[in-house]
């Protein structure tokens, strides 16, 4: 089969598309023929050699697909057969023409959407969900900024605070961004680029701060962060694309404040952690993307890239121009 590839770490320049051997399924595992996967900034981090796929994961990058059942390994209960069309969790594979998936990790794809559509669901949402529902225990009427609004966890997340009737808040880098997440539900968004988000913060919320921050960004931002976090808030710490490295009196500002820091990783989660997750979402959350059910749940999809234009589709999410997922179409 083809997959995705690189030889050595390093730039968007040193993927290329390679014949691997087809995987097989094991105990327990479902073979999927993959349609479509999209990218995620994990992608990016293990292309350049700083995040390595879990142990007894593929090595092929893709940490979602959607496709359909190609065969069944010893031990499946029968929930899946071939030629049902699903959507997959994956610790890496999914950038390639099959990949093997934990029965458990496997979800229906929704009757009203496109293969391609539904590759833009398994990661980001997930990680929205586990953020916002497993660390966060958001509530109706908190109000959660969203940092990296316009991102597919973004945009996923700021659809999730309004099914559970809280208030999305969201700071992106461009004005574009700013109108598609207020399109997508977001209550208030800020330009990072030429304004103070915590003053922004601040100013919407009469000076009472958001509950729940939802941060991929770091070190940067720390300041800013406790700055309009409101008392007894919660800041969840998802990425560290600034990096990870504080100097200044965090402990002291955040313990004024009676606030936590939780921290969470969804890849690197034993299995029988993502399956209870996939179980929760797709009986909580995935009746919402059916036609006719309110409110409507919709991935957005970016852009689509053929699986030979792999380094192009790594480009384009390195310079942030992206809004929502950037999708990977298999040959």
């Amino acid at each position: 089969m083809l997959a995705a590839y690189f030889d050595c770490p390093g730039g968007p320049e040193n993927l290329y598309v390679k014949e691997v051997m087809k995987p097989h399924p094991g105990e327990g595992e479902v073979l999927v023929k993959v349609s479509a996967s999209a990218l995620n900034r994990a992608d990016l981090l293990q292309r350049r050699g700083k995040y390595p796929s879990p142990k007894g994961a593929s090595d092929i990058l893709g940490l979602e697909a959607a496709g359909r059942v190609a065969g069944l390994g010893a031990g499946c209960k029968g929930q899946w057969k071939p030629g049902d069309a699903v959507m997959a969790l994956l610790s890496g594979g999914g950038q390639a023409e099959y990949v093997t998936v934990p029965e458990g990790h496997l979800m229906p794809v929704p009757k009203n959407l496109t293969l391609t559509q539904a590759a833009a669901i398994p990661e980001a949402w997930l990680t929205a969900f586990q953020l916002l529902h497993s660390v966060a225990k958001v509530q109706k009427g908190e109000r959660v900024l969203i940092h990296g609004g316009a991102s597919g966890v973004g945009m996923a997340a700021i659809q999730l605070v309004r099914l559970t009737k809280a208030i999305p808040v969201v700071t992106v880098g461009t004005q574009e961004k700013l109108e598609a997440t207020a399109s997508a539900g977001a209550a208030a968004g800020f330009n990072y680029r030429s304004e103070d988000f915590s003053e922004k913060v601040l100013a919407f919320t009469h000076g009472t701060g958001v509950d729940i921050i939802l941060d991929c960004v770091g070190s940067s931002y720390w300041e800013k962060n406790l700055k309009c976090l409101s008392t007894g808030g919660r800041w969840i710490i998802y990425g560290l694309l600034s990096g990870g490295e504080v100097h200044g009196d965090l402990l002291g500002k955040l313990l004024s404040k009676r606030g936590s820091i939780h921290t969470s990783l969804l890849r690197p989660r034993d299995r029988e952690y993502k399956e209870q997750l996939v179980k929760a979402f797709t009986e909580d959350v995935l009746p919402y993307f059916s036609g006719g059910a309110s409110p409507h749940l919709q991935p957005v999809v970016d852009s689509i890239y053929p699986l030979h234009q792999i380094a192009q589709a790594h480009k384009f999410m390195e310079e942030n121009k992206n809004i929502g997922k950037i999708v990977i179409e298999m040959p």
